[in-house]
């Protein structure tokens, strides 16, 4: 475990988590990370389905069975699948309230991105919980699935789950730095966050020719002991060909069940022609689930 000091700091509690569901496994996988960093009876678990109505193709000829736009068939299709998704949202929220937990469900019509983006602003979640696909083709990769969006724009902290882990516990936690910025605030929280969790936290930055330091490690250490209390082996420097690959090597041989960046604003340019965000592509690969702050 770690020692820390947090002067002038009152630990706030967890108000609320969005978790964004859509009754595949990434849903089970998301809501098994927001139960792990719930309290129960104190964060409400607002439990969103965004709903998208389905539209029959409007080439299907007279011998097919598919009932046509508009007709009787189609709409009472439509409202039993709406009803039956309905069911199972208020379903989900009644089990995690009989484990003891405050839930309920929410509804929205829409894509899961411009869903999240209402709910965040209408409840202003502290976190918000989304399980990734494992499918994308390049165009995902290129400019981002809903995930990689909501991860990278939310206004609060964004857990993303791969698709490979249902997680069990968050003991083992890394967070992934290059000490060029101040992160003073969001490690505030980050620490408030991992006492509450009973976690451990190593702070890592992965040297390498592709991200020259713009100002010495040193530098911003100093400034991060001189807030926290951190003990030499909580602070790794590591050198790989690649930041990606580093992190997610250092997470393999620690076992980390845990990555948490932070991500700052960029111009388009920058985001998607010049110097593709390694946070980004953390989102779209990693095997870890990932905790993403933003800069302000």
């Amino acid at each position: 475990m770690f020692g820390h000091t947090l002067p002038n700091i009152n630990p706030k509690h967890m108000n609320s988590i969005l978790i964004a569901i859509d009754f595949s496994e990434n849903a089970e996988r998301a809501l098994a990370a927001a139960r792990l960093i719930a309290e129960k009876g104190v964060t409400e678990m607002l439990i969103l389905h965004a709903y998208q109505p389905y539209i029959a193709d409007v080439n299907v000829t007279p011998g097919n069975v598919m009932p046509g736009i508009g007709g009787a068939d189609f709409i009472t299709m439509t409202n039993e699948l709406e009803g039956e998704f309905r069911k199972r949202l208020e379903e989900i929220a009644a089990n995690l309230v009989t484990e003891g937990h405050r839930a309920r469900p929410i509804w929205y019509l829409g894509s899961v991105q411009s869903a999240v983006e209402e709910a965040i602003e209408e409840h202003n979640p502290n976190l918000v919980v989304v399980g990734r696909t494992g499918t994308g083709g390049f165009l995902d990769k290129l400019i981002g699935s809903s995930a990689t969006h909501i991860a990278l724009h939310s206004p609060c902290p964004v857990l993303v789950i791969p698709p490979q882990v249902t997680p069990g516990k968050f003991s083992k936690v890394v967070y992934a730095t290059q000490f060029e910025y101040d992160e003073i605030d969001i490690l505030k929280e980050v620490f408030i966050l991992m006492n509450q969790l009973g976690a451990n936290l190593t702070l890592l930055k992965i040297k390498s020719d592709t991200q020259p330091d713009i100002q010495p490690d040193n530098q911003y250490i100093a400034e991060i002991r001189s807030v926290f209390e951190l003990n030499d082996e909580q602070i790794v420097i590591r050198s790989d060909k690649h930041v990606l690959d580093g992190i997610e090597a250092y997470c393999d041989e620690v076992k980390a069940d845990l990555l948490i960046m932070s991500a700052r604003e960029r111009s388009f340019i920058e985001e998607f022609l010049i110097n593709p965000s390694v946070t980004r592509k953390l989102i779209i690969d990693t095997h870890v689930p990932l905790l993403v702050f933003h800069l302000k």
